[in-house]
């Protein structure tokens, strides 16, 4: 199916059941419980089961350009995640991804065109986009 397909597909589904959160107002909180829920289930791997755990220092930018710092700017994240873990925070990411296409049906923008609007900033931007 194409991506373009699966996006729309996607966003048509979310409009035919969301019911009870319709109102902007309960998508938008649900778009933020939703990333509380991401959050949390990302601390718990760390906490609780302890298949990863999370080294931060400070980042060290003595780099002469962009595209080294890029290659040795570290993410913190020590170890993997466990199949329990990755399986919680896919699905957490999942309902995140519904309340966005939740979001998009309610302002009339389309899920898939912002996908690719951004591609494209990122592609045209490269690095230099700085995120």
């Amino acid at each position: 199916m194409p991506n373009d397909l699966l996006c729309d597909e996607f966003q048509d589904i979310v409009a035919e059941v969301l019911i009870r959160h319709k109102s902007i107002l309960d998508i938008i909180t649900k778009l933020e419980e939703s990333n509380a829920r991401i959050n949390r289930a990302l601390i718990k791997s760390v906490t609780s089961c302890g298949c990863i755990s999370i080294n931060a220092k400070k980042q060290e930018f003595k780099h002469e350009s962009l595209k080294e710092a890029k290659n040795t700017i570290d993410n913190h994240l020590e170890g993997k995640m466990c199949d329990s873990c990755k399986e919680k925070i896919e699905e957490e990411l999942g309902k995140h991804l519904f309340y966005i296409a939740a979001l998009c049906n309610s302002l009339d923008l389309n899920f898939y065109d912002l996908i690719i609007k951004e591609y494209k900033k990122l592609n045209t931007l490269g690095i230099y986009t700085l995120r």
